[in-house]
């Protein structure tokens, strides 16, 4: 579902904020208010009157009656005065610091003494009162020991609380103005005198989640109103970013110095820094210097920013909000800059008049490359546009080079009129001495390789690697190499086994469908099989993942798949590289490349050719799908018939009409990840009944089967002994595929294939049957005749009736799609607060074809959770359990209640009640939980206070079926998340909470879909996995 989104503020910074906020596809709305005459000049962005940023409480309301999913806080003023705070509290999205965090702009004194603290470089200083008069001026005159100059009003003062004097004399007129004739009222009663310090000023921002930044590209805005710096400060005539003459050298030493030791600082400090932190920048020759901190976008810095910004916005400011910026870090142009012009009244920054007519604006927004940004404009009564503002426009131009920005900028700077208009005319002066000809001092990053979220990415898998450790492993992440030993792993004598393997272009499918976390799970698939083929047990896995442009989010749920795949298989998951290669692949491709090494004992290798005879068994194991060939064959008849990945589908068996077939669509069919089939297949390779072990992968089963077969041998199969799954007839009739090209081409539903002796045949079966393999006797070996070494009897009517037609566009069999759609997961809910699991399964099932939530039952009252659900129009109904004298009964009134709604599936969000042995039994398999630890390790109530003590660098959330011993039940899903050392429960619990969200509507999804049950013996039951 799109998202609506509320932008606080009224200025060019606002402006620009909501315009790059309504271009994402995830935005349907952007409301600003109380924006100005340009904000309904943008498409999907509206002004409203309605909000008022001082009145809090009527702000929560308007947002929670609007269903705003996420609120973008401009000025400084409604931060500092803990809108954040009470918009938190409503669980309404936030992007913006806590009063307490933004105290490091709302306070000059706490901000010097955070600094002080935490070891941040800035220039020396000392802070007086109201009553302090004559010792701060002492102290300009001659207590100093540096040259006292600067005088700065301790709180907010609409950025004009500075004075950079000259001399001492107008430095004591500061202080006097300030402490004496209350020139800022309260913010001036507390005054900071700093160091004067020489060298060349520019800002850096920086996005943060609370733990984690992401820098953005320096810029350097014009604070004096006349050109060469002369003249009264103002809030900014002007900026330009990318700035040459700030290297990435030193780029980085600001992030390690500056803006990283403020975040932890500030977390440590119990103040987690949500948002965008400013920090304001003197180059001296000591190194960078922090002049001031400031917690929210500047103005016009922001002008600059984001028309740079590749990525989309909304979705990096939600993930600072989930904590979770390490996964959509953002991106940069590299070739491009920004230049921005500041157009101001007469008389700014003193007093000047209103109702100026402007004209041309238009006119310059049409220019190339240009955007114009309102800042102090109206409409007058007559429609037109007019002045109302001390700063009135920021004209911003995009260019190639940063001589065509500034040019183009003022190209749109000439085309706008209104009386007594002002503005600089040496914008970005310093950046263009700074540079040779007009190119960009060039960097790896600038040649399109950001080395920057190729770190965020290691960090990011780390805990992924972590998690598929087995005995034998040596080292960790991060090496030159990957480490094994394979003694420690049980092997006496061993001979080591390599596969390399890819995805082919199953992964165009996933590219063109949106859709990575499986891709991953191939990748280790199409390795771990090859190497059981020789018998081996595969040890350590590592990928390669290249790209033209690395999407971080991408590549990590990329990775997340291989990590599956990994535990899979039972192999770990030990190294990879993250190659990105710009001018090599198209926006939004990658490909994936795989090594895995495995080993067996000496004297245990497969195949054992000299012991296969005619007359051998050919034991068939069920494949998941399509496994990860013959794409480009799927594409074409995707491609040939006009269909989506997006439209839905239904395969249905001609000889199970009746049977309950999933409605899917076609992306999901065709992504279905490659069975692994280690865990089930090596035991029963190690007793030695098997003598081959085909892997049917590309050239299908008519060029896999002979690679085990000694010569002079055939392999003779019958397809009707097998089940051919519906997606093959699917492919056969829709893109009028033969039945042999269809055998050279695809598993058409084994997976693999065992040579076994025809005595062994049996307990062959019933060893893998026990294992939980789908496994047919298909056929056997023969001496070899003419033709192919492999012949399939019964083939094209197997094939034909694998499939009765459903056509993915409009589906034939009409009754069976409208019964399908008819039979959606009734979910009921069992809450006892707050309900923020109840809202992701909430957002999760508006969206979805296979469940609804029919009822939330809470056994407290006016919880806010039974709000979520009646502003999502689900039926609610309150059960308190203190009017009920037993637990069983107590469980008893729920259980008629969920029973009375037709509740197919029941789901425990924060329901703070332990249900009964009766109740779990009733429910048995329909009953599901979340757990913030991952299972089994850390149950019960403390589990974050648990996972601190014990120090483990991992922890997570777990959905499992809920069982009469607690948190006990066999697990559905489980997210990871990273445990930093200076995590505190509180942070650790918000970020689990983030992976909570996504790991219950996946649960559900699995549940509601038939992809998941609970066996008789109360493990899980995975079904086409």
């Amino acid at each position: 579902m799109a998202a609506k989104v509320l932008v606080l503020g009224g200025g060019g910074r606002e402006h620009a904020l909501a315009w790059k906020l309504s271009l994402s596809p995830h935005v349907s709305c952007v409301y600003v208010a109380p924006g100005n005459a340009g904000i309904p000049l943008s498409g999907r962005i509206a002004r409203t009157k309605d909000v008022n940023s001082d009145d809090h409480a009527s702000l929560v309301s308007w947002c929670l009656e609007k269903v705003i999913d996420l609120v973008v806080v401009g000025p400084e003023a409604p931060l500092a005065n803990g809108i954040a705070d009470s918009l938190a509290s409503a669980n309404v999205r936030c992007f913006g610091p806590s009063a307490s965090a933004a105290r490091i702009e709302s306070s000059k004194k706490f901000a010097k003494e955070f600094m002080q603290r935490h070891g941040i470089p800035t220039a020396r200083w000392e802070t007086f009162d109201s009553d302090e008069i004559d010792a701060a001026c002492r102290h300009i005159d001659e207590g100093a020991s540096y040259s006292a100059l600067v005088v700065k009003a301790s709180g907010l003062a609409a950025g004009k609380g500075v004075v950079v004097a000259r001399d001492k004399d107008e430095a004591k007129r500061a202080v006097m103005d300030m402490l004496q004739n209350k020139r800022f009222g309260s913010a001036g009663e507390t005054i900071v005198i700093e160091e004067y310090l020489e060298g060349e000023e520019f800002s850096v921002l920086a996005f943060s989640d609370g733990q984690s930044i992401a820098l953005m590209p320096p810029s350097q805005d014009h604070k004096r109103l006349l050109d060469n710096d002369e003249g009264p400060n103002t809030g900014g005539m002007g900026a330009y970013s990318p700035c040459p003459q700030v290297s990435s050298d030193l780029l980085e030493k600001i992030r390690e110095d500056i803006l990283m030791p403020a975040v932890k600082g500030l977390s440590q400090e119990g103040s987690p820094y949500v948002g965008v932190l400013y920090a304001g920048l003197m180059l001296t020759k000591s190194g960078p210097r922090v002049l001031e901190f400031n917690c929210r976008f500047g103005d016009p810095e922001t002008q600059v920013l984001l028309p740079i910004l590749e990525s989309d916005l909304f979705t990096v400011m939600k993930a600072c909000v989930d904590g979770r910026l390490l996964s959509s870090m953002p991106i940069f142009s590299s070739s491009k800059y920004c230049a921005a012009v500041v157009m101001a009244s007469a008389g700014y920054p003193g007093s000047y008049p209103k109702g100026k007519l402007i004209t041309g604006a238009k006119d310059a927004d049409s220019l190339p490359g240009v955007q114009v940004f309102h800042a102090g404009t109206a409409c007058n009564e007559k429609g037109d546009l007019v002045t109302a503002g001390g700063r009135v426009l920021a004209v911003s131009a995009v260019s190639s080079s940063l001589k065509e920005a500034v040019d183009y900028a003022y190209k749109g700077v000439e085309a706008i009129k209104f009386e007594g208009a002002q503005y600089r005319k040496d914008v970005a002066s310093l950046g263009l001495k700074s540079v040779v000809s007009t190119f960009r001092q060039l960097t790896y990053e600038s040649a399109g390789v950001d080395i920057a979220a190729g770190n965020a990415l290691v960090d990011a898998i780390k805990p992924l690697s972590e998690m598929t450790k087995r005995a034998g492993c040596v080292g960790s992440l991060g090496g030159f190499g990957a480490l094994f030993d394979c003694k420690s792993a049980g092997f006496s004598d061993p001979i080591l086994v390599s596969g390399t393997d890819g995805v082919g272009t199953k992964l165009k499918v996933a590219q063109s469908f949106q859709f990575h976390e499986t891709v991953g799970i191939d990748l280790v698939a199409m390795c771990a099989n090859d190497v059981l083929a020789h018998g081996a047990e595969p040890l350590f896995f590592l990928d390669c993942f290249s790209t033209g442009k690395l999407d971080v989010e991408i590549a990590k749920s990329v990775i997340s798949g291989i990590g599956e795949g990994c535990k899979r298989a039972g192999c770990a998951l030990t190294g990879g590289e993250t190659a990105e290669m710009p001018g090599m692949y198209q926006a939004g491709e990658y490909d994936l490349v795989g090594f895995v090494v495995g080993a067996y004992e000496r004297g245990q290798h497969l195949p054992r050719l000299s012991e296969i005879r005619s007359g051998d068994c050919l034991i068939g194991l069920a494949s998941s799908g399509l496994h990860s060939n013959g794409f480009s064959l799927v594409r074409k008849v995707v491609r040939d018939l006009d269909l989506s990945y997006e439209d839905e589908v239904q395969f249905c068996t001609a000889a199970a009409a009746a049977a309950d077939d999933a409605t899917s669509r076609l992306g999901n069919v065709l992504l279905t990840p490659t069975r692994i089939y280690v865990r089930s297949v090596l035991p029963v390779l190690r007793r030695g009944r098997v003598k081959a072990f085909a892997h049917i992968t590309g050239g299908g089963l008519l060029e896999n089967i002979p690679r085990v077969l000694p010569s002079g041998f055939e392999a003779r199969l019958d397809a009707s002994s097998w089940h051919v799954q519906p997606i093959f007839g699917w492919l056969a009739k829709a893109g009028n595929i033969d039945s042999a090209e269809m055998a050279k081409t695809f598993n058409l539903g084994l997976g693999a294939v065992l040579v076994v002796g025809h005595a062994d045949v049996d307990d062959v079966l019933l060893e893998l049957h026990e294992a939980g393999e789908k496994a047919w006797n298909v056929g056997s070996v023969e001496k070899s005749g003419s033709g192919s070494k492999v012949k399939i009897g019964n083939l094209a009517s197997s094939v034909q009736a694998a499939f009765r037609l459903t056509d993915p566009l409009a589906v034939a069999v009409a009754r069976r799609t409208v019964a399908r759609k008819s039979k959606k997961k009734k979910v009921g809910v069992l809450i006892s607060g707050t309900g923020t699991n109840l809202q992701a399964l909430i957002d999760s099932t508006k969206r979805c074809n296979y469940a609804e939530i029919v009822l939330v039952v809470s056994n407290v009252p006016n919880v806010e959770g039974l709000k979520r659900a009646e502003r999502a129009d689900i039926p609610t109904e309150v059960i308190p359990h203190k009017k009920y004298k037993s637990r069983r009964a107590f469980d008893s009134a729920v259980h008629e209640a969920l029973t009375k709604a037709d509740v197919d599936i029941v789901c425990l969000a924060g329901f703070m009640r332990i249900v009964g042995v009766d109740f779990v039994n009733r429910w048995q398999g329909k009953l599901v939980n979340i757990h913030p630890s991952l299972l089994p390790s850390f149950p019960g109530m403390r589990a974050h206070e648990c996972v601190l003590e014990a120090g483990v660098r991992v922890s997570g959330c777990t959905v499992h079926f809920v069982e009469e011993k607690v948190d006990a039940g066999a697990i559905i899903v489980q997210e990871t998340v990273a445990v930093y050392p200076d995590d505190t429960v509180e942070s650790l619990s918000a970020r689990v909470k983030t992976a909570e969200h996504r790991a219950y509507p996946e649960a559900l999804r699995l549940l509601a879909t038939g992809k998941v049950s609970r066996g008789k013996d109360g493990k899980v039951v995975w079904m086409n996995s």
